[in-house]
């Protein structure tokens, strides 16, 4: 057990800090602190000792040092249990120091603020604090630390209940509690360097994340999972109403949400499994909404589905004729939310301004190490097409290729998309072969009793030999945009003049694994 005669106290986050200093006063611990959290104690009228009193030495350097002393870290360092190191300490007239209660200078909150100065950030850069957290955490056997003022009343309790003492168990939990912090802490300063200086991947990177939910399950209800959001951004997936969300649930909200994001105003995605069963804009969200349940509405059964707009009491009432897993949309009206109330099961969850909500960099784990790549937002415009066959595309058409190109970037890879203006009819996703996606896609349709009879059809890579333009012609579709770039391109050209067909080329892969 270690028992609790003398602690540090110097924190940024002040919450509950006079209720356990006064705790700790009333049961006889010395208390010492230093700048504005002695001055907060001392106002509440908790007997505090000043650190310099305490060193000798006093705060210099506008503050930057005041507890970098023998005196503080000797007394948190020292192992009262080794005779040499007790030797050492009186020699020096260094006594324990067996409490510390330290959280950090603001770096991360200061860093946020959008008018904030390299020389602002720099001076929220905590030395004195890690060093003390560090310093007591490294010698938990002897001290104990606290850094989060959650702790504090499970602390209390135990002080309380111990008549003075903390167990060698607690300490420990106390300080790997503590390495986390200081671990995120400073990788939230090498994360602000390296941005000031533009370098995106770094020799060595690290990443600071905290935990905002624990999942229902992760991809199996066998599998744990939790959620975590990254310091510098706080994530907006906060569900309304609905059940717990698991570890699929998270990916496919996510996915709904990208697809509609980078689509025109009231676009609506139905995502399942990670793959969109339906997308569509219209004049409002309850026509792109019919419009893209009709790609595939059996497979939008159980759905996410994903609004780039505001969903008001017709578009609720249509989603809710039914089951869905959830909605994620930039907002809510009130009728909305009552009719949907009536599901409490459905999640919804709101992601002000999509188009500012996007994230730049993907990272994906894989075994014994991180991918990291930027994001695939690049959006190619019309004057950047080349028409490669004979036929050439009307302005209408160039509507309808941009669509299905822009649909068929969110498809996983093989992936062929057949649209009109502004729907998708039928969606071939994550065949090994091209010409496979191509015929599943016009299956789908016809499956649905839609035509793709004078389509447009999106491929997010090149095609490597003529039997899918073959089998796209067969259907009746009337123009197909892809990159481009394969050794064959000149029969595939080929293939869509002998069909009548019109063919663009992008120069831009979107290949989705």
């Amino acid at each position: 057990m270690i028992e609790i005669k003398r602690a540090l106290v110097s924190v940024s986050d002040k919450a509950g800090i006079t209720e356990i200093c006064s705790f700790l006063a009333k049961n006889g611990v010395e208390i010492l602190s230093t700048g504005g959290t002695y001055d907060a104690l001392s106002k509440a009228g908790i007997p505090v000792k000043k650190v310099d009193e305490f060193t000798g030495f006093p705060e210099i350097l506008h503050g930057r040092v005041k507890t970098l002393h023998p005196k503080i870290h000797g007394g948190l360092l020292g192992d009262t249990t080794n005779p040499d190191h007790v030797k050492q300490m009186e020699a020096n007239g260094i006594v324990p120091i067996t409490l510390v209660i330290v959280n950090l200078y603001p770096f991360v909150k200061t860093v946020m603020k959008p008018d904030v100065t390299l020389e602002d950030a720099i001076e929220n850069i905590d030395i004195g604090g890690p060093s003390m957290l560090r310093s007591a955490a490294k010698n938990h056997k002897n001290v104990v630390v606290l850094t989060d003022p959650k702790d504090y009343e499970s602390f209390q309790a135990e002080f309380t209940a111990n008549k003075g003492k903390v167990s060698r168990e607690t300490a420990f939990k106390y300080a790997a509690k503590v390495f986390s912090e200081t671990a995120s802490y400073d990788s939230a300063i090498s994360t602000f360097f390296n941005k000031k200086l533009d370098i995106k991947y770094p020799d060595k990177i690290t990443f600071a994340f905290n935990k905002k939910q624990k999942l229902r399950y992760g991809e199996n209800p066998h599998q744990d999972a939790a959620f975590y959001e990254p310091l510098f951004i706080k994530s907006q997936f906060e569900a309304l109403q609905g059940k717990e969300l698991s570890f699929n649930n998270m990916l496919d909200f996510d996915a709904a949400f990208h697809v509609a994001s980078l689509l025109p105003k009231n676009a609506v995605s139905i995502v399942k499994h990670l793959n969109p069963c339906g997308i569509a804009f219209g004049e409002n969200v309850l026509e792109s909404f019919e419009l893209a349940r009709k790609t595939d509405p059996i497979s939008a059964f159980g759905g996410i589905i994903g609004i780039h707009g505001r969903v008001e009491k017709d578009a609720a009432e249509e989603i809710t004729k039914n089951f869905v897993e959830g909605v994620i949309a930039e907002s809510f009206s009130e009728e909305a939310l009552e009719i949907f109330g009536k599901k409490p099961n459905i999640r919804l969850i709101p992601i002000a301004k999509f188009d500012e909500a996007l994230d730049e960099l993907d990272l994906r784990s894989l075994h014994h190490g991180l991918l990291i790549q930027n994001r695939d937002y690049d959006l190619i415009t019309k004057d950047k097409l080349k028409v490669v066959s004979k036929k050439q595309p009307t302005a209408d058409d160039l509507e309808g290729l941009m669509f299905a190109w822009n649909c068929v970037k969110f498809i996983k890879s093989n992936a062929i998309v057949y649209t009109d203006q502004n729907s998708t009819l039928g969606i071939g996703a994550g065949q090994m072969s091209r010409v496979d996606s191509v015929e599943l896609g016009a299956m789908k349709a016809q499956k649905v009793g839609l035509s793709v009879v004078g389509s447009y059809v999106g491929s997010d890579a090149f095609f490597p030999f003529r039997d899918g333009i073959d089998a796209i012609a067969k259907v009746g579709a009337k123009a197909i945009i892809q990159p481009g770039g394969s050794i064959r391109d000149e029969e595939v050209i080929q293939a869509a003049d002998e069909h009548g067909l019109i063919m663009v080329f992008t120069g831009m892969r979107h290949f989705r694994h």
